[in-house]
């Protein structure tokens, strides 16, 4: 241990009792206020401390860790101005149920409001955003105050990653020494916790099972539905680890064929891509909803989703129409379109299993040996759908969506090979396995959710949809890669990477190897999907809304000591991520043929059927 003294001390005791709840990241800024705790972290060998300068890009970085292993994570930062720059992070965590244990240094109460250098008010900084805030204060160092700090912690850790997870904000007024000196009149053993490496406190919880009544009434709608589909979104299973996803996939799986449904997967549901069965997903459901004649034809009697609204404005509108039933764990009314009629507070793996045995026990035969399907463009074959639907007008609906979605590969080949659509879905056959990709707000995830094709390549996406800004991208995508060991790959535009120099930067001093794909098109192209765009002065629309961020991303590459690579063609961008190591990949592309062929392509798919 580092020697103890009546700062360090209960500084070490918080930390050892983070580790021994099964803390396994952290990431700390520098500062003298925060120095116990930072050095604290980093000699604790059970837990990865990583150093980021840029608190916004430690705090994102914590982020992506927490989000890809679903467990908590620290972050610390010193006082003033410092704990403020960790909001975006906090806020992003707290609309994403993302668990984080945010630790800020902050000065003593005697230095508080008279003038003493970086003492702000950090009494309740993170205002709302925080799902728990508490001021550790300064106790009598002794067994009494160690006891509290450690009890402290398990709470911090409790809650942070219980019922609905999100941030913890302990703040921390540290008086000197903030340096490790030893103090001979502490006693090492009131500072101990308990025997055998157990934490103070260990909360036990379970995923709530739905119940059965609830299983049953829900199962006879489903299967006096003349038509249904699923509906997956993102943070269907916080954490996104491997396992999980497959339960999931494989509950899904179960329950859609079972009732007869399309699955409509959202890219970060985890159910687009993978070894699991793909006869019942539909991956282009933005396009083929575009079109009001077909979205009318494929309107359902009724939805059940799972996971976070998707980002799919058509998908948003069309599901206002339909009776819907939410399926939401944390009770969080993750119901923007407000017409939902019920919403189930239960385990959606549970859940979705539970109506699959339900609706199999109402006599209707187990799915058969897989059949070929003629279109469908990833190779995925199909089941006979069934349920007590089977054979009838649910296998019509589940042809219909099947068709419409088999349409838009072809179509994604004909357009120009420089469209930035078609460059992120010829992702697809380049990436390598177990890839796992980040995607940025605004138009890389509306591209992904629109064009990126059903594959069983085990590619994971992940993504920052809690508050949907751009900030913090890179750093998020760092902390993920770090958490899982898989190659990672960031899609982004340049003005949210320009955005998060400070992440690009923090991933190459904590030795993270990224590889970003980068639309250079010259400004924010989601605002030219906008009437503002036409209405607006073009100058001043050019310069205050879609703000080209005139950098030469040759530049950026070399500050980030990353190998620039141009890429200009699906066939070049397959070259480009194939070649090992980490870079900065450019795809250059026009904000203006994006706009005019995704409307081409959406009216072309609408007419051919």
């Amino acid at each position: 241990m580092i020697p103890i003294n009546a700062t360090f001390a209960p500084v070490q005791a918080l930390v050892d009792e983070l580790a021994r709840c099964g803390m396994a990241h952290a990431v700390t800024s520098p500062g003298s206020r925060n120095a116990p705790v930072a050095l604290a972290l980093a000699a604790e060998e059970r837990i990865d401390a990583i150093s980021a300068i840029d608190e916004r890009a430690a705090g994102f970085m914590a982020l992506g860790l927490a989000k890809a292993s679903g467990r908590p994570v620290a972050v610390t930062c010193t006082s003033g101005t410092a704990a403020a720059n960790l909001l975006p992070a906090v806020v992003e965590a707290r609309e994403a149920r993302v668990p984080l244990v945010v630790l800020t240094a902050d000065r003593p109460p005697e230095l508080r409001d008279v003038g003493a250098g970086q003492a702000i008010d950090q009494l309740g900084l993170f205002g709302s955003a925080a799902k728990w805030f508490v001021e550790v204060g300064n106790g009598e160092p002794g067994r009494a105050w160690a006891v509290h700090v450690r009890a402290l912690a398990c709470r911090a850790w409790a809650t942070a990653a219980g019922g609905r997870p999100g941030p913890v904000h302990l703040n921390l007024p540290l008086r000197d020494p903030l340096h490790p000196e030893a103090d001979g009149s502490l006693d090492p053993a009131d500072w101990a916790g308990r025997p055998g490496g157990a934490p103070w406190t260990t909360v036990h919880e379970h995923s709530p099972a739905p119940d059965g009544d609830d299983v049953q009434a829900l199962a006879e709608r489903v299967a006096a539905a003349s038509s249904g589909v699923l509906v997956c979104g993102g943070g269907t299973l916080d954490g996104g680890a491997a396992a999980a996803q497959a339960m999931l996939a494989d509950a899904a799986t179960r329950f859609a064929h079972a009732a007869g449904w399309p699955i409509l997967a959202e890219p970060t549901s985890g159910l687009r891509c993978g070894e699991h069965d793909r006869s019942h997903v539909v991956a282009h459901y933005d396009l083929t909803l575009r079109d009001a004649g077909t979205a009318d034809a494929l309107r359902p009697a009724l939805a059940l989703r799972v996971g976070d609204m998707p980002t799919s404005k058509p998908l948003r509108a069309w599901l206002a129409g339909v009776d819907q039933v939410v399926v939401d764990p944390y009770a969080t009314w993750n119901e923007p379109t407000r017409t939902a009629a019920s919403v189930l507070v239960a385990d959606p793996v549970r859940t979705l299993d539970a109506l699959a045995a339900a609706l199999e026990a109402r006599g209707a035969p187990l799915p058969g040996p897989a059949a070929a399907v003629p279109g469908a463009g990833d190779g995925a074959s199909v089941r006979p759908a069934a349920g007590p639907s089977s054979g009838g007008a649910a296998d019509s609906a589940l042809a219909r969506w099947r068709a419409a979605d088999a349409r838009v590969g072809p179509a994604l080949a004909g357009a120009p090979d420089s469209f930035e659509p078609k460059l992120h879905a010829a992702l697809e056959p380049a990436l390598p396995d177990d890839a796992l990709v980040w995607v940025s707000s605004s138009m890389p995830i509306r591209h992904v959710e629109a064009f990126f094709p059903a594959s069983p390549r085990r590619i994971a996406f992940m993504a920052n949809r809690g508050a949907n800004g751009i900030d913090g991208v890179v750093a998020s995508a760092a902390g993920a890669a770090r958490a899982t060991g898989r190659p990672t790959f960031v899609l982004i535009g340049e003005v949210a990477l320009v955005h998060d120099l400070g992440g690009l930067l923090a991933a190459r001093r904590a030795g993270i190897d990224l590889t970003v794909i980068c639309a250079d098109n010259g400004g924010g192209a989601i605002f030219d999907f906008l009437p503002l765009s036409q209405t607006a002065d073009r100058d001043a629309y050019e310069r205050h809304v879609a703000t080209p961020p005139g950098v030469d991303l040759v530049d950026v590459a070399r500050l980030a000591r990353l190998p620039h690579r141009r890429a200009d063609s699906p066939a070049e961008l397959a070259a480009a991520v194939a070649e090992p190591g980490p870079a900065l990949i450019e795809l250059r592309t026009d904000r203006a043929e994006t706009v005019s062929v995704t409307r081409a392509l959406a009216a072309s798919v609408a007419t051919a059927s």
